[in-house]
């Protein structure tokens, strides 16, 4: 065999992809439901 694969970095792009999938999830569930998210915070803290 003469060529040999390098399998690290690949494994280290599918990790860096999933986390930027993850993030713009995140990004996207806050920016949506950010408003709902806050009052309900700012309920607890008045109430405390």
């Amino acid at each position: 065999m003469l060529f040999h694969p390098r399998e690290k970095g690949q494994g280290f792009l599918e990790y860096g992809m999933l986390i930027v999938l993850i993030a713009v999830i995140v990004i996207l569930v806050l920016s949506a439901f950010g408003r709902a998210v806050d009052n309900i915070f700012s309920n607890i803290i008045v109430n405390v």
